[in-house]
Formats: structure tokens, C-alpha cells, sequence
């Protein structure tokens, strides 16, 4: 005998019916389901939000760059605790031709000369990183041009004094005034300032960022006329002084999939030439993998943990309908005498547990939807609410609800007609 259409909606709205005689017993059983939807769509949430914004951090680092950054030995650093005079450590400008010359992977190599200096502008000054590199540096390190334009190939040929600032760097040197055509004076030297873009700031971690949020970016040659190769530093009344050729060289690879191995050939080279380990080499790409099977470990273990209220909401609904089979044996066993069959009572009892994990997985989704809202206002933690992420949740409540509803729905089913006629 098949369920027609006609009769299927009558079943549920008489599962509705039943349901609806008992309303805070039938909400109540919800709520297991209700917090074990909204946790895993909000835990999902969170976990895709804090992924993504990672993620999208690397790629703008690009997927085809190599970052090696000047990194001053352990022992330099024990060393300038006795107040050695001057520490000597770094990439070397031989490095950058070696690199391009033997490597045939390589395709461009932006040198990095990084100072810290005081700006001024008027009356204000300003604590900024100072960075001498190329026109190149803007193609593999892509940051959006806020106003004027970007360093030139000219610019680096003629020495000129221009100057490219970050926005946090002008906006706390100028507020609102306009900076393009203006003169910043760095050291002894002025600068015009021709361009403004947006900076993604340092990161934490293993991450090499090329930029920081108040950097202004000057030609390589005219840094290397201007400050040399000696940096001079006061720590704690102690005068350091550092030979650093280059802080810094950013290598874009040909392919994508020359990346690691162009880096594990980079590390081979400069071990060569580099008697101590005054270098650490970044590859984006690598964590960028990195980071995409982080995320979804992530998820794996935060959908884990938010399943587990699933699991007691359909222990909830194994309860509650083994309680409705004791109170409606002698409805049960009238059914049967009337010529219902086995199947009929299971249906009926399987609809009606159907009708409460949707239910209670429409208002889950609710709720989910409205915790990564809140933890975003309040907190302001970036939190993506996927489609999937949705109609996972509904569909496993829903699952979840048949699988506990079977039991309950065969065992009324397996009733004895005269028995439950009996029952009070």
C-alpha cells in the first residue's frame, strides 16, 4: 500500500496535532536540537571567517612569491647584550645576483633596504619604517593605490627623492589634509610625497609581511645614498651598530609549481655563502596549504564538538516519543483493529518526529544565524555563514531525528492489537 499525497498530508497534520496537545513538552525537546543547529552553524561560522581572512592574507602575499628576510643570529643577539660595537649579519647585495644569474626559476628579485626613522611634516613627526626598493616591489606585493601614483623605474635610475606613504602613515602625519606634493623630511633629506596606498600591516607568526602600517616606500638607490649600509640603534643606553646590506629580497617565481623547489634551491645557495643562519625564508604558497588543511581540521573538530548537541537532541526525541507510545498504546491498538498496518504506525510516528527535527533545525538556523551576527558587532570577529554550512545543519537534525524516531515508532508498531486495547 503506498502513501498517496492526500493521505501523507493528512498524517502530518495530525502529527502536527498531537504534537501541538503537548506544547512545552514538544518545545523543550526541540531545544537540544535547536542549540546543536544554531552551535554548529555559529562554530562553522567563526572557524570559516578566521580561515578566510588568513587565507586571503597569504594570497595577497602571492602565491608565487618567495620572501627572505635578514634575521640577526642568536649569538649576534647574545653578543649585543655585552655591548659589541658592530653586529654584521644580513643578505648581501651578491646574494641578489646570484639568485638571478644561477637560478633559472627566478623570473624578478625586488631588494629590500629597511631603516627606521623620525618623519616630519610641519609640526607633526611620526615614527615610520622607511624602505628603499623598486618600482617591482608593487607588482609582486599588491596593496590598492589610494591617490597619486605609485614608484617609477625613473624614480630609481635618477635617485629622485619621492616617496610613497601607507594611509594609516598619512593620515597620522596629515589627518584629513592632503599629502600628494608635499615634502616629508626623513633625516636630513626631503622627500615629495607622490603616492598613497592601503597596507595590509605586520603579521604575527611564521608569516613574513613585507609592509607594516606606517611604512613610506623611497626609491633603493636614493635609500642606499642616504643611509648607507650602517644602521646605528639605542637600546637600553647601549649604542648598537649593524652592517646590513639588505634587510629583505622578495623573489617571484616563474610557475606556481616551481615555488618549493626554487625555494629549497634558494636555501641551498644561501647556505653556501652564509657561514652563519642570518636569513629566514618564506614561502606563501606553502602556507597557504598550510593554512587550507588547518581550516579544515578546524572544522572537523568544531563540527565534532557541536555535533554532540545533535546527539543529545535526538536522545531527546527518542524520550519524548517513547513516552507519546505509552500514553497513546490504546490509540494505537484502536488503529489496528480498524485495519491499520504495521507500516501506517511507523510512518505516523516517524512523521511526526520528522515535523520536530525540522522544526527545531529551522529555529536552530535561526539562532545560528544570529550568534556569528553578535559575536561580529560585539566583537568584531570576521565570521562567514555558508550555504552548505545551513543545510548541513538541517539535514543531519533531520537525520538525526529519524534515526532516534525509528525505534520509538517500530516498537508501537510491534503493539498487540487486544493488548493495547486493554491499556488504560
Amino acid at each position: 500500500m503506498k502513501l498517496s499525497p492526500g493521505r501523507f498530508y493528512r498524517d502530518v497534520q495530525l502529527g502536527i496535532k498531537n504534537l501541538m496537545l503537548h506544547k512545552l513538552r514538544s518545545c523543550l525537546t526541540m531545544l537540544g536540537l535547536v542549540f546543536g543547529v544554531g552551535s554548529v552553524i555559529a562554530m562553522l561560522a567563526v572557524g570559516e571567517g578566521a580561515s578566510a581572512e588568513a587565507l586571503e592574507q597569504i594570497r595577497r602575499l602571492g602565491s608565487r612569491n618567495i620572501i627572505i628576510t635578514a634575521q640577526k643570529p642568536a649569538d649576534e643577539q647574545d653578543a649585543a647584550n655585552v655591548r659589541v660595537r658592530i653586529s654584521i649579519y644580513g643578505l648581501l647585495y651578491e646574494d641578489e645576483q646570484r639568485l638571478s644569474e644561477t637560478i633559472p626559476t627566478v623570473s624578478r628579485i625586488v631588494p629590500v633596504k629597511m631603516v627606521q626613522k623620525s618623519a616630519r611634516m610641519g609640526k607633526r613627526t611620526l615614527e615610520m619604517r622607511i624602505v628603499g626598493t623598486n618600482h617591482v616591489w608593487f607588482d609582486l606585493v599588491q596593496r590598492p593605490k589610494i591617490a597619486g601614483r605609485l614608484l617609477e623605474r625613473r624614480d630609481i635610475d635618477e635617485r629622485s627623492n619621492v616617496a610613497v606613504l601607507t594611509e594609516h602613515g598619512a593620515r597620522r602625519l596629515m589627518a584629513t589634509e592632503a599629502v600628494i606634493g608635499e615634502s616629508l623630511r626623513i633625516g636630513s633629506n626631503y622627500y615629495e610625497i607622490i603616492g598613497i596606498v592601503r597596507s595590509e600591516g605586520a603579521s604575527e607568526g611564521a608569516m613574513q609581511t613585507p609592509d607594516q602600517q606606517t611604512d613610506a616606500y623611497i626609491p633603493f638607490t636614493a635609500a642606499r645614498d642616504h643611509f648607507g649600509d650602517f644602521f646605528t640603534q639605542n637600546k637600553a643606553g647601549t649604542n648598537i651598530r649593524e652592517l646590513v646590506e639588505l634587510h629583505q629580497l622578495i623573489v617571484e617565481v616563474d610557475k606556481e609549481e616551481h615555488v618549493e623547489a626554487t625555494a629549497a634551491a634558494i636555501e641551498r645557495m644561501l647556505g653556501m655563502f652564509h657561514k652563519k643562519k642570518d636569513y629566514g625564508i618564506s614561502v606563501p604558497l606553502a602556507l597557504l596549504r598550510q593554512a587550507e588543511a588547518t581550516k579544515r581540521t578546524f572544522n572537523i573538530v568544531l563540527g565534532a564538538i557541536a555535533g554532540i548537541s545533535l546527539l543529545v537532541g535526538g536522545i531527546g526525541i527518542m524520550n519524548i516519543m517513547l513516552a507519546s507510545v505509552t500514553e497513546r498504546t490504546r490509540e494505537i491498538g484502536i488503529r489496528r483493529a480498524i485495519g491499520a498496518k504495521q507500516r501506517q504506525i511507523i510512518a505516523q510516528f516517524l512523521i511526526e518526529t520528522v515535523v520536530l527535527s525540522f522544526t527545531g533545525g529551522l529555529v536552530g538556523i535561526g539562532v545560528g544565524l544570529f550568534i556569528p551576527w553578535v559575536i561580529t558587532l560585539v566583537a568584531g570577529m570576521p565570521t562567514m555563514v555558508s550555504m552548505y554550512s545551513l543545510v548541513l545543519s538541517l539535514g543531519i537534525s533531520v537525520t538525526v531525528g529519524m534515526v532516534f524516531g525509528i525505534y520509538p515508532a517500530m516498537r508501537a508498531a510491534r503493539l498487540d492489537p487486544i493488548e493495547a486495547l486493554r491499556h488504560e
